[in-house]
């Protein structure tokens, strides 16, 4: 990669560690120029799981994401609209499940790839 390259950023929390039940409850971006973004996302019907000691970690309460989250196709669509081409994250086994739960839930398709963070190291 080239001394000028700048990368996008994306990190999830969620509601448990469970890569069966587990789903996304926030995300938050940071662009190639630093700018940050995040949502809080509004369970879909589907997702029940709950962790109450993933909870007292994040700090977010199911309550509040029913009451203040986006719906999951609002945040699919605003990642498509802000990502660039190739995002990276620090846990890609986790992140990765959890980007293709927010999606699938929304009927959508990223348009952009998910790489580990650690491509960009030497």
């Amino acid at each position: 990669m080239s001394s000028d390259f700048s990368p996008a950023f994306i990190d999830f929390e969620a509601s448990s560690l469970d890569l069966i039940a587990s789903y996304p409850i926030e995300v938050g971006i940071c662009m190639p120029d630093g700018a940050l973004h995040s949502w809080l996302i509004q369970p879909h019907v589907l997702w029940q799981d709950w962790s109450e000691s993933a909870e007292t970690i994040h700090g977010i309460s199911r309550q509040r994401l029913v009451q203040e989250g986006m719906p999951v196709s609002e945040v699919a669509q605003q990642l498509n609209e802000l990502l660039p081409e190739q995002v990276f994250c620090d846990a890609w086994t986790f992140d990765s499940f959890w980007l293709h739960r927010l999606f699938r839930a929304a009927g959508e398709v990223p348009a952009f790839q998910l790489e580990s963070i650690s491509m960009l190291l030497d």
